[in-house]
């Protein structure tokens, strides 16, 4: 049994972010919320014109369900103000419940990063951004004494933290450095590239992840990995569900379902986002993921 074996399960749906598929990511939300899956995503990419911006977009699909937890995957670090950041967090919380995780990545496409006015930053500098946002954010929650930082890349002065509790940290590491930071500081992962349980971008990356949060006395075990997985739902079974370079194409439902209860019991993960706009079948593919799919593997997991 891996030391990962997930202590609960995720299971999400990423509906796209396109400004003109508003309209159907708004009802492929509020679906997955009365159909139960656990989370939505959305990306932040706001140096894109045709995307729509993560966290207003979060408030309104947040602000349109009850129970699902809607999450950035993930937050361009460089291109929000952290202070500024952790407030909408704590607003986002207050006003959904507590149904929102703080996603965060070092910035990943800089040519678009700096054309929105930021300036460009080294991996190394960018990576150190990031975890001293992580710090923040942190920080800037719970209420207590005021908070004071004279950071790197961010000073505050005396701000109250909100009466809030922090949200739990995902984050998309992908290079060493950012790994080691996920590993010291975040409740979860989400692998880059929809790279995925048999990658080898997962077999060499995990294991930087458990190092270093056993150095800085964690146990790996909290940090949940939780996969993005395009995919197709299929009427019948396919003849394979991988192509010649390993990466999961989808199959049926039992496919699906065979291949996710194995992530889950033998290669320790902890949760998948369907992607339901990677799929030609449609609403048949994201009724499938959220009725037939999910369900299954909960009962096969749970039976250990």
């Amino acid at each position: 049994m891996p030391e990962r074996l997930a202590r609960t399960l995720w299971f999400g749906v990423g509906p796209g972010i396109g400004v003109a598929d508003a309209s159907e990511i708004v009802r492929t939300v509020e679906y997955a919320d009365r159909a139960g899956l656990d989370f939505f995503t959305v990306s932040d990419h706001p140096y894109f014109g045709d995307r729509l911006e993560a966290y207003s977009s979060l408030a309104l699909l947040l602000g349109r369900t009850r129970n699902i937890t809607g999450v950035a995957t993930v937050t361009n670090t460089p291109t929000r103000p952290v202070p500024l950041l952790a407030r909408t967090l704590a607003t986002l919380s207050v006003l959904s419940g507590g149904r929102v995780v703080y996603g965060v990545g070092a910035g990943g496409y800089w040519d678009d990063i700096v054309r929105f006015g930021v300036d460009r930053l080294g991996s190394a500098a960018a990576v150190r951004a990031m975890e001293e946002a992580i710090g923040l954010v942190r920080a800037l929650h719970g209420g207590g004494a005021p908070v004071t930082l004279d950071g790197e890349f961010t000073r505050v002065d005396a701000l109250d933290p909100a009466a809030v509790p922090a949200p739990l940290v995902w984050t998309g590491s992908v290079g060493p450095k950012s790994l080691a930071v996920t590993g010291r500081t975040a409740d979860g992962w989400i692998p880059g590239n929809a790279a995925d349980w048999r990658s080898e971008r997962y077999r060499t990356s995990r294991p930087l992840v458990d190092e270093a949060a056993r150095e800085a006395g964690r146990d790996p075990a909290d940090i949940v990995t939780v996969f993005n997985l395009p995919g197709r739902v299929t009427d019948a079974p396919l003849p394979s569900t991988r192509d010649a370079t390993g990466r999961w194409l989808g199959g049926s439902t039992g496919q699906w379902t065979e291949e996710l209860t194995e992530a889950v019991l033998e290669h320790g993960a902890s949760g998948f986002v369907y992607f339901a706009s990677g799929d030609p079948s449609g609403r048949t593919g994201i009724e499938r993921w959220a009725e037939e799919i999910v369900p299954a593997v909960r009962e096969a997991v749970a039976k250990g």
